[in-house]
């Protein structure tokens, strides 16, 4: 089983800041990537329908050998997290306990700011693990959904980018926090212009880091390491050039992104 893949799970492109640090960390792993993109934001839809969605994508990565799952999508984390743990006996991560467990040590303050989609805003789930860990700690939350498209559509380089995301977190410029959790693993991929809008004396959070290093933690302790990487692959339900040339450019890499037509892919 030491070889098997590990499954990384992303309604688009975003996940990829996921896939590079498990890649950073965990060299030897070999990664199965999932990108809804056809169905892409998730942010907008209804909890059920993202639910459905992520275990359909599940579904799907199941049919090759996997060891462990990372669900590196905020909104489904929130929304369908629990269900996947239900399905499958392998262990399955998501990113909001991580980013959570990253505020709380980065904040002096105990004040945090959170930005998300409208999904994973509104299912207060941030708040909750924060509070459970830090009961006093100070949240500040704000959906983004102009965020997400910016990043899918290839525009996060483009003259427009700067002014499009300091208007989206136009209602956090000014609060007296040192934290802003990147509540959307696309979020990371807009972190130049987030930082300009948000201020230098905020610490940007993304949960990247921290989801690798339990990832990593979970495969050590469970003796099931990789011995040697079997060969990447990366599955997308939209456009695989488009696909291939954000991912890739993020990981610096060259990837051949892999089209996937299934039935449930053209049922949105």
């Amino acid at each position: 089983m030491n070889n098997h893949a590990i499954g990384v799970f992303d309604s688009g492109v975003g996940g990829i800041t996921v896939v590079k640090e498990i890649m950073r960390q965990l060299p030897h792993e070999t990664i199965y990537y999932f990108g809804d993109t056809l169905r892409c934001p998730y942010g907008d839809r209804s909890t059920e329908e993202v639910k459905q969605f992520t275990l359909e994508v599940i579904q799907f990565l199941l049919q090759f050998p996997l060891k462990a799952i990372c669900i590196a999508c905020n909104t489904a984390t929130s929304a369908a997290l629990l269900n996947v743990r239900d399905l499958v006996s392998i262990p399955v991560l998501g990113v909001i306990e991580p980013g959570a467990r990253a505020a709380i040590k980065s904040t002096n303050k105990g004040e945090v700011g959170i930005i998300g989609t409208a999904g994973t805003i509104k299912s207060g789930a941030y708040e909750r693990t924060l509070r459970r860990i830090h009961p006093n700690i100070l949240t500040h939350s704000l959906a983004c959904p102009p965020l997400v498209p910016l990043v899918e559509g290839g525009l996060r380089h483009s003259p427009h980018a700067d002014g499009i995301v300091a208007e989206a977190l136009e209602a956090l410029i000014g609060i007296d926090m040192d934290t802003l959790i990147l509540g959307c693993t696309h979020y990371p991929l807009l972190s130049s212009s987030i930082q300009k809008a948000i201020g230098k004396h905020v610490k940007l959070i993304s949960s990247a880091e921290e989801t690798a290093s339990e990832l990593s933690t979970i495969l050590q302790y469970r003796g099931i390491l990789a011995t040697q990487n079997q060969g990447n692959r990366f599955f997308t339900t939209g456009d695989e050039a488009q696909f291939s040339k954000l991912a890739g450019d993020w990981l610096g890499l060259e990837i051949r992104a892999e089209r996937v037509s299934l039935d449930y892919a053209n049922k949105s």
